[in-house]
């Protein structure tokens, strides 16, 4: 996600994170290099050089710092990328589990019933158009439950 717009809100005590999918603060107390009444921000941009996907910043002491858009959906528990983030996290066990279990992968595509190039997609980490049913029962055919807990986060 390309990051459209950033500014500085000294009041909040963030960064407010334009994107088009809508505005995110992203608090200083998160920074490695935190501005102060001493030491604030002296210029803020959006970094080209690291594709839009960030933005940049220098303190007037000179210490500066980046923070990837990922970092401020992940803060903001943006739904769509905790999404994606389930996802990578299911297919990267799904495709250890693939390695570990013997199972040839015509055999696991034969049994889902899914032609190769689909299996692979399954399996593909970028691949964020797969839906979690996919993941569920490849799982289920490597022998695998797969459960989802909902519990109050820690303070």
């Amino acid at each position: 996600m390309k990051i459209r717009k950033v500014t500085v809100n000294n009041h909040k005590k963030a960064f407010e994170v334009r994107t088009y999918r809508g505005s995110y603060d992203f608090p200083y107390a998160k920074l490695d290099n935190k501005p102060s009444k001493n030491d604030p921000v002296e210029e803020i941009y959006v970094d080209e050089e690291l594709g839009n996907e960030a933005f940049s910043y220098r303190l007037q002491s000179g210490a500066e710092g980046s923070v990837h858009i990922d970092h401020v959906l992940e803060y903001n528990q943006d739904p769509s990328y905790m999404r994606n983030l389930l996802l990578y996290q299911l297919t990267v066990e799904a495709e250890r589990l693939v390695e570990q279990s013997g199972l040839s992968k015509r055999e696991l595509t034969r049994r889902m019933g899914t032609s190769a190039s689909q299996f692979y997609r399954i399996l593909d980490k970028t691949n964020y158009r797969k839906s979690l049913d996919q993941l569920v029962a490849l799982l289920r055919f490597l022998d695998c439950d797969v459960e989802i807990r909902v519990r109050k986060r820690a303070t």
